[in-house]
């Protein structure tokens, strides 16, 4: 398969920025905003944005049910900030109504790393990037993100926070990205930075996946 169809989740958050860097890795796009979008997808991104609002869309839009459904079915994702913590099978610090997918077996804090005015930026490792000769590291962008409290035996730490990258070192270490089977997730947003490795990293999870017998 060489060019993949990667829907994005289009009800709420930063859909246009992953929607360029998916087309520039070679995907195909496509807004999903109904369950009918979701039909001939080879695999979804869920972006970054306000995840309790996000939640309450995929009601509006009568679109929870069908996505949950797709991602047991095993249709790969990957999701960002906002579309790490809709992924999770747990999530803290949240509203008691506020809905999740159970595609990775991960418990996610929201706003972990603090308010907007306390977003970061680090160099991280990457498994399956930065380990490849001669890659540099991967430019994390944290704003008002989570972090993954647990993870579950199946899931493979990607990322995690290098020491000293946040004021007293409260973050270090703290896991920032993870994937389980096909379903991927950063805390970070490499969507705004111009790097797509991340998104190249995914597109070529979603050829492998299409291209197995």
């Amino acid at each position: 398969m060489t060019d993949p169809t990667i829907g994005v989740l289009a009800v709420q958050g930063d859909v246009r920025e992953h929607v360029a860097a998916l087309r520039q890795v070679g995907a195909q796009t496509r807004p999903v905003r109904r369950a009918a979008e979701l039909d001939g997808l080879d695999g979804i991104v869920l972006p970054g944005g306000e995840s309790t609002t996000m939640s309450k869309l995929l009601d509006v839009f009568e679109l929870y049910e069908p996505l949950r459904g797709a991602l047991a079915d095993g249709l790969p994702a990957y999701g960002s900030c906002a579309g790490m913590i809709m992924l999770a099978s747990q999530i803290l610090d949240t509203r008691a109504d506020a809905r999740h997918l159970d595609a990775l077996d991960v418990t996610v804090r929201r706003n972990a790393f603090g308010r907007q005015v306390e977003s970061f930026e680090a160099d991280l490792d990457f498994v399956g990037i930065t380990d490849r000769p001669g890659e540099p590291p991967v430019r994390g962008v944290f704003i008002r993100a989570p972090w993954v409290e647990e993870a579950g035996p199946r899931v493979e730490v990607l990322a995690r926070v290098p020491d000293g990258a946040t004021p007293g070192g409260a973050a270090d270490g703290r896991i920032v990205a993870v994937r389980q089977g096909r379903v991927v997730a950063t805390s970070f947003h490499p969507e705004v930075t111009g790097d797509l490795r991340v998104h190249g990293y995914f597109v070529d999870l979603v050829r492998e996946v299409n291209s197995s017998p």
